[in-house]
C-alpha cells in the first residue's frame, strides 16, 4: 500500500507539473521528493549533478553561438537549401531540419524554419501540413541523435552512473541511422497525407475570407552579424572534436593512463567553444543570457533537477520490488518497456525529462545496456498530445489552416507523423543494437 501511495504521489506531481509546463515540472518534482522523504521516510538519492552540468555547459555554448548570430546563420543556410528544392519539400525540409537540429542540439530551430517551409510548400501548391509536421517531428527525432542535446547528456549520465562503458560514439552509432530512417519513412507517409489544396474545402474557405496571408520573405530579414558564420563553424567544430575524442579515447587520456570521462570532456569542449566564440566573434553576453536557447536550456535543467531526483529516489527505494514483480517480464519481452518510455514522454513533454525520469527504471530492472539504447528513441512521443511547443507554433505558422487540432483534440495533425517516426526509429534502433552488440 505504501508503494502504491508513493506511486500516486510521483505520477500526481508529474500530472500537475505538466499543466504548468516549463519549469513547473521541476518544481513539482521537488515537491514530490519532499513528500517521499518526509511522509514516506525514503532516503533521497544524490541529485543528477553530472547530467545537469553537461546540460548547463551545452546551453552556455549554444546560447553564446546564438548571441553571435550562429543559429541564425544555420537557419539561413537551411532556408536556401529548402528554397532550392520546392517540389521535393516534403523530403528536403524534414532532412534539413533534422540536420540542423542535430548540429544545434535543439528542436527550436524547427520553429525558425516553419515560416520558410510554409511559404515554399504553399507557393508550389503542396499542402503545408505535410512538410511542416514532418519537419517538426524530424527536429525532435534529431535530439536523440545529437551529441549536444539534453536527452543525450541525460543518457550518457545514466550509463556512467550505472557503470556501463557506453560513450557518446556508441549512442550515436545507433541513434543517427535510426532517426534518419524514421525521417525518410515519415516523409514518405506524409507525401500524400490529407487533401490537396485544390480539394480542401476549409482551405478554399480561408482563401475567400482573406485569411491566407503572405509571410516574411528572406529578403526582408535583417542582415546577420559579421561573425555569425564563424560562430557557427566554431561550435560545430568543437562538437565534432568531442565526438572524435569519443571514438578515439586516447585523445582524452592524460599521462595517468585513464581516459577522461566522456561527460566531463563534453563539458570541457563546450566551454572551449564558448570561449573561442567569445574571443573571436565578440558577442554581447547579455544577449546570450536572454537567448531562447539559454531559456530552453535552463528550463530543461530545472525540470531534470527536480523530476529526476524524485524519480531516482522512488525507483531506488523499491528496486527489489520492481525486480520481483516485473523484472522477469521485461527480461523476456524487453520491447514492452518502449511503451512505458513513450507514455512517459507524452506526459513529460520533454525527451531529457523522460530519459531521467523513466530510463532509470530500466537500469533498476537489470535490462541490458544495448537494449535500453535500442528503446531510447521511444522518448520522442512528445508530439502525441497537441501541447508541445513545436505543435503549437507550427499550427500558428500554417496560415493555410491545414495544420490543425481536430474536434476530438487527439486527432491533430502531428499524431500520424509522431507515431510513425517514433515507432520507426525505435524499431530501427532496437534492431541495430542486436547487430552492433
Amino acid at each position: 500500500m505504501s508503494v502504491i501511495l508513493q506511486a500516486i504521489v510521483v505520477f500526481g506531481v508529474i500530472a500537475i507539473g505538466a499543466r504548468y509546463a516549463g519549469i513547473g515540472l521541476g518544481i513539482w518534482g521537488g515537491i514530490g521528493l519532499f513528500l517521499l522523504v518526509t511522509v514516506f521516510d525514503l532516503a533521497p538519492t544524490s541529485a543528477p549533478v553530472d547530467v545537469l552540468l553537461i546540460m548547463i555547459a551545452v546551453a552556455t555554448a549554444a546560447s553564446v553561438m546564438d548571441a553571435a548570430g550562429g543559429v541564425d546563420y544555420m537557419v539561413r543556410i537551411a532556408e536556401r537549401i529548402i528554397r532550392a528544392n520546392p517540389d521535393r519539400i516534403v523530403y528536403v525540409a524534414p532532412l534539413v531540419t533534422w540536420f540542423f537540429a542535430f548540429l544545434a542540439g535543439t528542436a527550436n530551430i524547427a520553429q525558425s524554419l516553419m515560416p520558410v517551409i510554409y511559404e515554399v510548400a504553399h507557393g508550389v501548391g503542396i499542402r503545408p501540413e505535410r512538410a511542416m509536421t514532418a519537419s517538426g517531428v524530424a527536429a525532435q527525432q534529431a535530439l536523440v541523435a545529437s551529441p549536444v542535446a539534453a536527452c543525450t547528456a541525460a543518457l550518457i549520465g545514466l550509463y556512467t552512473q550505472n557503470g556501463y562503458d557506453f560513450g557518446l560514439q556508441t549512442i550515436l552509432m545507433v541513434t543517427i541511422p535510426a532517426t534518419l530512417i524514421a525521417v525518410l519513412v515519415v516523409s514518405t507517409v506524409m507525401l500524400r497525407y490529407g487533401k490537396d489544396l485544390k480539394d480542401d474545402e476549409e482551405y478554399q474557405a480561408r482563401v475567400k475570407a482573406g485569411l491566407v496571408k503572405a509571410v516574411v520573405t528572406q529578403a526582408e530579414r535583417s542582415p546577420l552579424p559579421k561573425h555569425a558564420g564563424t560562430a557557427a563553424a566554431i561550435f560545430v567544430l568543437c562538437v565534432a572534436g568531442v565526438v572524435i575524442t569519443g571514438i578515439f579515447p586516447e585523445l582524452r587520456t592524460p599521462s595517468t593512463g585513464k581516459p577522461v570521462n566522456m561527460g566531463a570532456f563534453l563539458q570541457i569542449g563546450m566551454f572551449v567553444a564558448s570561449g573561442l566564440i567569445l574571443v573571436i566573434c565578440k558577442p554581447k553576453l547579455a544577449n546570450a543570457m536572454q537567448s531562447s536557447i539559454m531559456r530552453a536550456g535552463m528550463t530543461a535543467v530545472i525540470t531534470v533537477f527536480g523530476l529526476a531526483w524524485m524519480s531516482d529516489t522512488f525507483i531506488s527505494a523499491h528496486k527489489a520490488v520492481w525486480m520481483e514483480e516485473i523484472g522477469g517480464v521485461l527480461q523476456t519481452t524487453p520491447w514492452l518497456f518502449a511503451f512505458v518510455i513513450f507514455f512517459g514522454s507524452m506526459l513529460l513533454n520533454s525527451q531529457a525529462a523522460t530519459v531521467r525520469a523513466i530510463m532509470p527504471l530500466g537500469f533498476a530492472l537489470g535490462m541490458p545496456a544495448p537494449v535500453l539504447l535500442g528503446l531510447y528513441p521511444a522518448c520522442n512521443g512528445t508530439s502525441f498530445l497537441p501541447t508541445s511547443g513545436v505543435v503549437v507554433s507550427t499550427i500558428a505558422f500554417d496560415q493555410a489552416g491545414t495544420t490543425r487540432i481536430g474536434k476530438y483534440v487527439i486527432n491533430h495533425s502531428f499524431l500520424v507523423p509522431c507515431v510513425t517516426a517514433t515507432t520507426t526509429a525505435t524499431i530501427a534502433a532496437y534492431l541495430l543494437q542486436f547487430v552492433m552488440f
